[in-house]
């Protein structure tokens, strides 16, 4: 399990984007996180795509996942109800992206026991 935001372990950090340009201010090989979520940013995850950039992006739907993943999305973000839900779906169809939720710290564990992938930590 990955885990994002924790204070007991150092964790890769997302650079935040809203347009192209902005990976230019990004250091190189940096982890993207697409601001806005995957149907308001579709060509900003198409250009991560097409120039093998690392990438995060938030999704909705098990259907928005879908397609983050076929758009080779490093990891989906969304909340921890529909992290569950997507879980099954990516496990059977092999997903590549990996699925993290967002979570407060003591949630940690539910989320192992659903085989979530990762989980980001906010605090509320």
């Amino acid at each position: 399990m990955k885990i994002f935001g924790h204070d007991w372990i150092e964790s890769e950090r997302f650079y935040a984007i809203n347009k192209a340009n902005d990976i230019k201010k990004t250091p190189n090989n940096a982890l993207l996180k697409i601001e806005g979520g995957l149907s308001a940013s579709l060509a900003l995850a198409k250009h991560c795509k097409m120039n093998g950039l690392r990438y995060a992006i938030g999704v909705e739907s098990i259907e928005e996942a879908i397609f983050a993943n076929l758009l080779e999305a490093t990891y989906i973000l969304c909340e921890k109800k529909l992290a569950k839900e997507i879980m099954p779906i990516a496990q059977h169809y092999l997903f590549d992206t990996q699925v993290l939720a967002y979570i407060k710290q003591d949630e940690i564990e539910e989320m192992a026991k659903a085989g979530v992938d990762g989980v980001v930590i906010v605090y509320r």
